[in-house]
């Protein structure tokens, strides 16, 4: 069922538990009249899956998909027992990370094993259902059903978890064969927050909407409005939780005493102090003991503790109202997005000003690319320089803040569309369109370059460059990576020349890591210390292996490769190029990205800066945010432990200050679908 639910993030694997993924030529291929479904975004089509029984009354899936050059082909047979439940299953083929193979079945004892890509077991059958690791998007309306025949007990799911749906308001839209009913049904036990699933008058499986869209052939049209409602219904939700946590109690003056306080501006940790915070903002602030607390105020008592401007994630793609919830219970107040559906960013301002929303505060861009089948999903397709340049004016009339350029961009567009970019005030970065390096792509007028693989660009071959909207942005640095000299003449101008032009990089580091170190055989890194406190299956999904191995390649030339990554943020930094930091993820990945800033060479409070006032200086919300200072909004966090011995203690937050209202934390991880502290 996973692969319904996070469809849009794309479940990773590697070649671990098996000796090699399936071959496309040797898949399953549908018959004709097979049932077929396409995955669809706003950029186009993406993919399709198809489904059909078999001759023996087995249920057979076959999917096949390109995303941004991402590929995906694997096929599914599926036995199900007398009861509905699966008895066996067995899954071929390989994902955008590699290996697709699993295997499911129930032995004549009663007893159940499974083997994916990074895991094994067996547990007894029981009356439980086994939640298959990947798959075809497709199969999982088998899981959909018996949720629905299990009614409001729910399914107790193998490996582990529970399961339950709810089914709401009808909607009519219209395909092939005229208007059909469909309802709006939300599943809760596969992640964090209640996923959205859209069923059939007869309460079946019909097809899942959103930025990604996995829908009958011929219904692709109906995915935008079906995730208008879909956000509606959510938004309602969300409502009573924000106004639940933004009440008048939590927004009484706070006084934070004897604390160890950062100083963001400064890069220093000054220990005994006292910060009052009221009327939404930073009222006073002195040292231990000389800031008195008006009548009426909460006092915490900060020993042992640290506070801090909340913190920023610069690469944080907004749109789901829980996710902006978790954000919150994790330490972030402001984020940037690099890349957001305008409608999307339009509807989180307006809930988040009217109180109906809680959600960090930021700045939001929106991907442009050329029409085309490696185009990014959710992007404003173009095909000419003067599309581009129409593009940005439409961002920029949404009151939006940045335009963000992708892959398949025709590089001659990039400079008079930046140059339109900037006219307008908007700020310009994004992925090196194929064709060109990184020091082209400023040349033409980057602000900021986004992905350390692409800043390692500069260092690849032509071929590799050339092709930097396929796979190849992965496996050239993959490859190729591990010999570059960072401190080569070329690097090193390289370097001269983006400090010079003030440009500025989100490296994303925290992807990077999995990606090239991962063997499969534990959480990553990132994920490890919220292990125990997230829902079963989205902690099964974080055991993933790293990108699979090519080219005679092995993990540990990858992982020298990642090491060149690291390396190269450290050399960046050394020349005064301004680093933000950001995740591409959830956000918990966060604190990660600033612990492995440090393993790059850059100070504890060097890597903190990158996600506070450096973020707020780009934005241009400094002036608000980003720093604790007298006058500027309450956006804080008071976190257990001493952070400059141990960034790993920000994940220890205790208590949130959004604009001003004092948030409990546990009360927001609870909301959030988080079980208590990290780790």
């Amino acid at each position: 069922m996973r692969r319904l639910i996070l469809a849009a993030l794309l479940a990773a694997c590697a070649p671990a538990a098996f000796a090699a993924p399936t071959p496309k030529e040797q898949l399953m291929t549908p018959p004709a009249g097979a049932r077929h479904y396409t995955i669809s975004s706003t950029a186009g089509k993406h993919g399709d899956v198809w489904s059909w029984t078999t001759p023996d009354g087995k249920f057979a899936y076959r999917m096949s998909m390109s995303l941004r050059g991402w590929v995906t082909e694997d096929d599914e047979l599926l036995t199900l027992g007398a009861d509905g439940r699966p008895t066996a299953l067995v899954v071929r083929g390989f994902t955008d990370q590699g290996d697709a193979t699993e295997d499911f079945n129930v032995d004549p004892s009663g007893v159940a094993h499974w083997k994916t890509v990074v895991d094994a077991g067996s547990a007894p059958f029981g009356a439980k259902r086994y939640n298959s690791y990947g798959g075809p998007w497709l199969a999982g309306e088998k899981d959909v059903e018996a949720l629905v025949a299990a009614g409001d007990k729910g399914i107790d799911l193998l490996p582990n978890g529970h399961a339950s749906i709810s089914i709401g308001q009808n909607v009519q839209i219209d395909g092939p064969q005229g208007p059909r009913t469909v309802k709006l049904a939300f599943i809760k036990g596969y992640g964090f927050s209640p996923s959205p699933v859209w069923l059939d008058a007869d309460n079946r499986f019909f097809g899942n909407a959103g930025v990604i869209s996995l829908l009958p052939e011929g219904y692709e049209k109906a995915g935008p409005r079906l995730k208008e409602i879909q956000d509606a219904a959510t938004a309602d939700m969300v409502r009573n939780i924000a106004h639940n946590f933004l009440s008048r109690a939590n927004h009484t003056p706070t006084l934070v005493d004897h604390v160890l306080m950062f100083d963001s501006v400064a890069g220093r940790y000054l220990p005994n102090r006292a910060v009052l915070i009221s009327d939404g903002k930073i009222a006073a602030m002195g040292a231990a003991g000389s800031v008195k607390a008006p009548a009426g105020a909460t006092v915490i008592d900060g020993r042992g503790k640290t506070l801090l401007p909340g913190l920023w994630d610069s690469h944080q793609h907004v749109g789901d109202d829980w996710n902006l919830l978790q954000n919150v219970a994790t330490g972030m107040t402001n984020y940037r997005s690099p890349g957001s559906l305008i409608d999307d960013a339009l509807s989180i301002y307006k809930r988040r000003a009217a109180g109906d929303l809680l959600a960090p505060d930021g700045k939001i861009s929106v991907i442009i690319d050329r029409k085309d089948p490696l185009a990014a999903q959710g992007a404003l397709t173009v095909s000419s320089a003067a599309e581009a340049i129409a593009a940005v004016d439409k961002i920029k009339a949404a009151g939006l803040w940045g335009a963000k350029f992708y892959t398949s961009m025709n590089p001659a567009w990039i400079a008079p569309a930046a140059a339109e970019a900037h006219k307008l005030g908007l700020h310009v970065h994004g992925h090196v369109p194929a064709g060109m390096r990184p020091l082209d792509a400023v040349r033409a007028g980057y602000d900021e370059v986004t992905h350390i693989n692409f800043i390692m660009m500069q260092a690849m071959p032509q071929d590799v460059v050339d092709k930097a909207n396929t796979a190849a942005r992965i496996e050239g640095p993959a490859k190729y990576g591990k010999d570059v000299d960072l401190d080569s003449p070329a690097m090193k101008a390289f370097y001269a020349e983006l400090s010079k032009r003030h440009t500025i990089v989100d490296p994303t580091l925290s992807v990077w890591e999995p990606t090239m170190t991962s063997d499969g055989s534990a959480i990553s890194p990132e994920y490890a210390p919220y292990a125990d406190i997230a829902p079963p299956a989205v902690a099964r999904g974080w055991k993933i292996g790293g990108y699979p191995l090519f080219g005679g390649l092995t993990r540990d030339d990858f992982r020298k490769s990642f090491a060149k990554m690291v390396g190269l943020v450290g050399r960046l930094h050394q020349a005064g190029v301004r680093i933000v930091a950001g995740t591409d993820g959830y956000g918990l990945e966060l604190v990660r990205e600033l612990e492995l800033y440090q393993q790059a060479g850059l100070t504890n409070a060097e890597a903190l800066q990158t996600a506070t006032i450096v973020p707020a200086r780009m934005t241009g919300m400094d002036g608000r945010v980003g720093s604790i200072d007298r006058g500027k909004t309450a956006d804080l966090i008071l976190v257990e432990g001493d952070v400059s011995k141990d960034l790993g203690n920000l994940r220890h937050v205790k208590t949130v200050f959004l604009d001003g209202y004092r948030l409990d934390a546990d009360a927001l991880r609870e909301a959030s679908g988080l079980s208590g502290m990290p780790k």
